[in-house]
Parts: C-alpha cells; structure tokens; sequence
C-alpha cells in the first residue's frame, strides 16, 4: 500500500513538470532530424541529444561509416541545419562522429 501511494505521488511530481514532454519531444525531433539526414545523405545516422535545465546542450549525429560522397565541411553544414530546424533550437554543441570497423 505504501509502495502504491509512493507511485502515485511520484506519478503526480511528474506530470506537473514538463521533463516527460521534454524527453518525448526530444526522440520525436531526433528522429526527424534522422530521417531528414537519411533523404539528404542516403544514410542513416544514430542522433542522440543532452538537455539541461531546457536548454539543448549537445547533439550528437553519429553515422554508421565514413561519409565519403561529400567533403566534411559540406556534411557538418547539412547536419547544423537539419539539427537547428527539427530542434527548434540552436545546441551549444553539435558533435559529428562516424564509426569506424574493426
């Protein structure tokens, strides 16, 4: 019974903040700014996003290989603007990374 009246406080904090929002609309936008990505580049890259205090800290746009059809500068500029569009706001840090196989 405790454990019951527990969640539901902790249900209630919850909801009155806007952190699930944030968190939701932060895959939604991730995923637009993948799929953006996948149409302009033909590949499809993991993004990942770091919120702090609502402010958009980092974006991370990791690509499964080396992009090779564009010069890097070129790549970056295609990734800030599909980053700042879908996230409607501008991160501190945009990080571009590739893997790399064994």
């Amino acid at each position: 019974m405790f454990r019951l009246v527990l969640l539901l406080v902790c249900v209630a904090t919850l909801a009155g903040c806007d952190a699930i929002s944030t968190v939701t609309d932060g895959f939604k936008q991730a995923k637009a700014v993948e799929a953006d990505l996948e149409q302009s580049t033909g590949v499809k890259p993991a993004v990942g996003f770091n919120w702090h205090n609502g402010r958009l800290v980092s974006v991370t746009v990791q690509f499964p290989r080396p992009y090779e059809d564009r010069p890097l500068n070129e790549l970056a500029g295609l990734v800030r603007d599909a980053v700042t569009k879908d996230f409607k706001q501008t991160p501190e840090r945009i990080v571009l990374a590739f893997a790399v196989a064994k």
